[in-house]
C-alpha cells in the first residue's frame, strides 16, 4: 500500500533561525554532517516548532519552543529530550534523540535534534492513495491504542523516570493547573468557563494509578509504516507521571466520531470518523478492560478532556490575539473554544 509521507514546507519568516550557527554546533556532536543542511518546517507549530534538517546522507529533526507567551512548565526542551532518551530502551517507539543544546547563543532558546522516523502520519483525512476497509480502520485504531496501553505499562523506575512527576494528587493538580491556565489566557471574546472549572473541582476522583503518560497521544503524533503498524510516537513535551485515565481523556477529546455534530467535524484532525473506526465509548471500554480499570467515573474524565482541549486552543489563540504569532490558522479558534465550553456544559447537565 502506498501513501504520501508527512512532508514539511517552507520556513515561516517568524520561525526562521541561523542555519549556519545550528550546523556548526550540531556537526561537532554528530558525525558525518559535512555541510549546512537544507531546512524546512513542518506546518503545525501550534506548540513546539518542528523542522527537517536535510543533509546529503541523513535527515534529522530539530525541535524548539515558539516565541511569545507560554505556560511556565511548557516547552521545556531539556525535559522533552531527557524523557525520550530514558524511555527509548523500554519503549521502542520513541525517536532516537541525538543532541540537546542549552546555549541560547546558538538559536536563541534551548533546542534538541533527533533522527527522523520515516513513515505515514494520519491527519484529518487519509492521504491520497490510502484507503481503509471498515475492518482495516477498526484494526488500526485498536492496534494504535495498544501502543498507549504498552506505554502505561512501562515501569517508571526501570526507565529511570521515577522523578518525572510529582506523585499522588495528579488529578487535583491537573484540574487546578488547567483552570489557572485558562483564566490567564482568557480574551474578551472567550467564555469565562467558571461553571465547568467549578464542576471539575467538585467532582474530581482520586488517582487510579501512577504511570508514564504521553499527554498528547493521537494519530497525528503517531508514525505508521506501509502496513499501518506503529513505528514511532512523537511529541513528548507533555509526558509525565500521572493518572492513565487522564491521558485517555486527552486522547478521547480529539476522537471525533462519525455521528458527532458539524462543529466537531470541522475541528477533526484525524480520520477517526471513517467507517469501522470505533466510537469513544468502545475505545474507553477496550482500554479499561485491558488495563483492569473501571470506567464508572468516565463523565468526569470526558469533561476534563474537552476542557483541557479548550484551554490548549485558548492559549494558542491568546498568542495570536496578542500579536505573538501571525499564523492565520489560529484566527478561528474562538469558535471552537466556545463550542467546547458548551459541550462540557451539556455533559455536566
Amino acid at each position: 500500500m502506498t501513501a504520501l509521507r508527512d512532508e514539511p514546507g517552507a520556513l515561516r519568516d517568524e520561525d526562521a533561525f541561523d542555519t549556519a550557527a545550528v550546523h556548526g554546533w550540531l556537526s561537532s556532536r554528530v558525525d558525518g554532517l559535512a555541510e549546512p543542511p537544507k531546512v524546512r518546517q513542518y506546518p503545525g507549530g501550534a506548540s513546539n516548532l518542528t523542522y527537517l534538517l536535510s543533509y546529503p546522507d541523513r535527515e534529522l529533526i530539530l525541535r524548539r519552543p515558539p516565541a511569545g507567551h507560554k505556560a511556565a512548565s511548557a516547552h521545556d526542551m531539556r525535559r522533552e529530550y531527557t524523557v525520550q532518551d530514558k524511555l527509548k530502551p523500554v519503549y521502542p517507539y520513541v525517536p532516537n534523540v541525538l543532541a540537546l543544546c542549552t546555549d541560547h547563543d546558538v538559536l536563541g532558546s534551548d533546542f534538541y535534534v533527533m533522527d527522523r522516523i520515516d513513515g505515514i502520519i494520519l491527519r484529518g483525512d487519509l492521504p491520497a492513495g490510502l484507503t481503509l476497509s471498515p475492518h482495516e480502520a477498526s484494526s488500526l485504531a485498536y492496534r494504535t491504542f495498544d501502543r498507549l496501553i504498552e506505554l502505561h505499562e512501562v515501569d517508571p523506575d526501570a526507565a529511570g523516570l521515577s522523578d518525572l512527576g510529582k506523585g499522588a494528587g495528579y488529578v487535583a493538580r491537573q484540574v487546578r493547573g488547567w483552570s489557572d491556565r485558562y483564566r490567564k489566557a482568557r480574551t474578551p471574546d472567550s467564555p469565562d468557563g467558571e461553571t465547568v472549572m467549578n464542576w471539575l473541582a467538585d467532582h474530581q476522583p482520586g488517582d487510579v494509578r501512577t504511570c508514564v503518560i504521553h499527554n498528547d497521544f493521537r494519530f497525528d503524533n503517531v508514525v505508521l509504516d506501509d502496513d499501518l503498524d506503529v513505528v514511532g510516537v512523537l511529541d513528548w513535551e507533555m509526558a509525565t507521571l500521572g493518572d492513565p485515565l487522564m491521558d485517555l481523556a486527552g486522547c478521547m477529546a480529539y476522537w471525533i466520531q462519525a455521528d458527532d455534530d458539524e462543529i466537531a467535524q470541522l475541528s477533526r484532525r484525524q480520520p477517526s470518523h471513517l467507517p469501522g473506526m470505533p466510537k469513544r465509548a468502545e475505545l474507553v471500554a477496550y482500554y479499561c478492560d485491558r488495563m483492569g480499570l473501571s470506567a464508572d467515573n468516565w463523565v468526569f474524565y470526558e469533561v476534563f478532556g474537552w476542557f483541557r482541549l479548550q484551554v490548549i486552543m485558548q492559549q494558542i489563540y491568546y498568542r495570536y490575539h496578542s500579536g505573538q504569532t501571525h499564523n492565520e490558522a489560529f484566527a478561528g479558534f474562538p469558535r471552537f473554544v466556545a463550542y467546547l465550553d458548551e459541550r462540557c456544559g451539556r455533559a455536566i447537565a
